[in-house]
């Protein structure tokens, strides 16, 4: 596909932040397809934040921070080059902000369906085996579950946009994690706080969960083995 051939060779730097990219005419030569194919495929790149087109100027790549980072082929794009964004680390420090709220509040306001969801959750990664994508799809599914169970409309949202960056970040610090019991302990102790309605015991199993992904995620990113799974 020629939108993400383009888009990989931005993210690995061959037309980097600031930079003219080549005229069409060079592009269709470049990649082995019509204007049509290009023009479409620069469409979708502008539409994520990562070019612009000027007039008398040509398209010009965007600075990375005018990059829509959370998108999930914006993710899948950037691929390897994921370490040198600051996403893991940036990621984090966002569930910091949101996450031990959200439990507070879904200890106040959680329905019994919505606590019911957050502990299959906590189930699946229990039951995964040792299966490290088992065990990365049930936690992104149990923190997910946590922010809806806030019952607060933009928790609610920002559940559904941070997703793939969060599947990202979890699955760097689930492959190096020396005592995944250690998790799945934290993990439940959120569980039982939600269903004893106990709101500081929530934030502070919360806090929990989150110091051990603070610490898992440096691991990763001092071996450099944290490299997306978006699948």
């Amino acid at each position: 596909m020629v939108t993400r051939a383009l888009a990989a060779d931005i993210c690995g730097g061959a037309f980097p932040p600031g930079a003219t990219l080549p005229t069409e005419n060079d592009l269709c030569l470049r990649y082995g397809v019509s204007r049509t194919v290009i023009r479409e495929a620069l469409k979708t790149l502008e539409s994520k934040g990562m070019v612009m087109t000027r007039s008398r100027v040509g398209t010009q790549v965007c600075a990375r921070e005018s990059w829509n980072i959370l998108d999930a082929e914006v993710l899948d794009w950037i691929g390897a080059q994921i370490l040198d964004f600051g996403l893991l680390t940036n990621v984090l420090e966002a569930r910091r902000a949101i996450e031990p709220a959200a439990a507070e509040l879904a200890a106040q306001r959680a329905t019994l369906q919505d606590i019911a969801d957050v502990e299959h959750a906590f189930a699946a990664m229990r039951d995964s085996g040792g299966d490290l994508e088992r065990f990365t799809e049930a936690d992104v599914a149990f923190h997910v579950a946590l922010l809806k169970a806030s019952r607060n409309q933009v928790f609610l949202q920002l559940a559904g946009i941070i997703e793939t960056a969060m599947r990202l970040s979890l699955h760097a610090s689930n492959a190096v994690a020396d005592l995944p019991g250690e998790a799945i302990e934290a993990h439940g102790a959120l569980v039982e706080a939600l269903r004893l309605r106990d709101r500081a015991a929530a934030r502070k199993a919360s806090g929990h969960i989150l110091d051990l992904g603070e610490r898992d995620t440096a691991i990763a990113l001092q071996r450099g083995t944290a490299r997306p799974s978006l699948t």
